[in-house]
């Protein structure tokens, strides 16, 4: 594996740069409410300034598509950029018109411009070669720093690279190198996968068998392997796309034998009664919500004994305080495993969110920004923003 990394430009004083960047953190009335993405990004920009790099910065927020919607404004998070750096941030608010490229024309070598919300352009989320020429002719290079959007085929992460010598920024070449890790472990492997977006786990699956040793399973997608093997389970929240999936693991039964299942789980009725229960004691009333005490140790166990660690999902329900035990529990525990016995990667938005609850952040060798980009890489499935950058 080559990877075009930022730091082979030998050259960077005066070059106008093109920056991907994944700031698409969460708003609420205007305010941030988590810049760990935008600290993540802080590397390569600094990096670039001190080259005396001409910077222009591009990202999205939110879904909107085509349309202005100043609820996923990126003006907060220019203003944030720019007391993290202590330097002037330019935001511009259209990315589209003869401003912007005076602006860009009149900058000064270090000097910063933010644009707009790319998605504000429908042009960004259909991938338009229009779109990603306009991009493209502000700047005398592109680099990606946003391997959370690289499995996109969209016009800033793929069609902007016809135009432009592409590269990888700080960040993204330290995902994919860590990435690896996984995909070329030191043995023993244990894999944790939970979480509700659980048909894009299903390649992973496949992928990991070779070198895997256990795959622990909670969340939604235990729910789902339950419904499949003829288990009621009430309310609970099943994937019918993931059912593909399992048919062919149970089909050739090699896969199943890795796989580990909750043997216990705290279950919620229609009367609001909590209780922990075997899976096979599920009632058409009750909901699965996370997994219980002697799975969690089951559970660790296995995480004891990895000497790679990869974890993409929470247990359970963690947002309602009733439910959050085994999240939590699974967190300290592949945060124990880390940092010297194990190599640990932490993915997936919630997944961090339950980390950082355990205050245990930085005993984890490596924690992903990208949830599904990372899914999608170690299932082995497209990544159109990694192409001519990563080789």
């Amino acid at each position: 594996m080559k990877i075009n990394s930022l730091k082979k430009i030998k050259k960077l004083s005066g070059q106008r740069v093109l920056l991907r960047v994944d700031f698409n953190v969460p708003l609420r009335a205007g305010k941030i409410m988590d810049d760990y993405r935008i600290k993540a990004g802080l590397e390569t920009i600094k990096f670039l300034q001190d080259k005396k790099a001409r910077l222009i910065i591009i990202s999205h927020l939110g879904e909107a598509k085509g349309k202005v919607d100043l609820s996923c404004s990126l003006r907060p998070v220019a203003a944030q950029l720019k007391s993290f750096l202590k330097k002037p941030v330019k935001f511009l608010s259209n990315h589209d018109s003869i401003e912007a490229f005076e602006t860009v024309k009149k900058m000064s070598d270090g000097d910063i411009v933010f644009l707009e919300n790319l998605r504000f352009n429908l042009g960004e989320v259909t991938n338009d070669i229009k779109f990603a020429k306009k991009l493209a002719s502000l700047a005398d290079i592109y680099v990606n720093d946003a391997f959370s959007v690289c499995h996109r085929d969209q016009a800033s992460v793929s069609a902007v690279k016809k135009f432009l010598p592409s590269y990888a920024g700080l960040l993204l070449e330290k995902e994919v190198i860590a990435l690896n890790k996984i995909l070329k472990p030191k043995k023993p492997l244990v894999a944790i996968m939970g979480g509700a977006k659980i048909s894009t786990k299903a390649p992973l699956i496949f992928k990991l068998y070779p070198a895997v040793e256990k795959i622990l399973i909670g969340g939604a997608l235990a729910t789902t392997f339950f419904k499949f093997i003829g288990l009621e389970v009430g309310k609970s929240f099943c994937d019918a796309a993931l059912e593909p999936a399992i048919k062919k693991l149970f089909k050739d039964k090699k896969y199943l034998a890795k796989i580990i299942l909750p043997i216990d789980v705290a279950v919620r009725d229609n009367r609001g009664r909590i209780r922990v229960i075997r899976p096979e004691q599920t009632k058409k009333t009750d909901m699965i919500l996370d997994i219980g005490p002697e799975t969690i140790n089951l559970f660790s166990q296995h995480i004891k004994k990895a000497a790679t660690l990869v974890w993409n999902g929470p247990m359970g329900k963690f947002e309602e305080h009733s439910f959050l035990q085994g999240s939590l529990s699974i967190a300290r525990a592949v945060a124990s495993r880390s940092g010297g016995q194990a190599y640990g990667l932490v993915g997936g938005g919630e997944t961090i969110e339950v980390l950082k609850m355990t205050k245990m952040e930085e005993y984890i060798d490596f924690i992903s920004t990208a949830g599904g980009a990372m899914l999608t890489y170690l299932g082995g499935g497209k990544m159109p923003g990694l192409k001519k950058i990563i080789t």
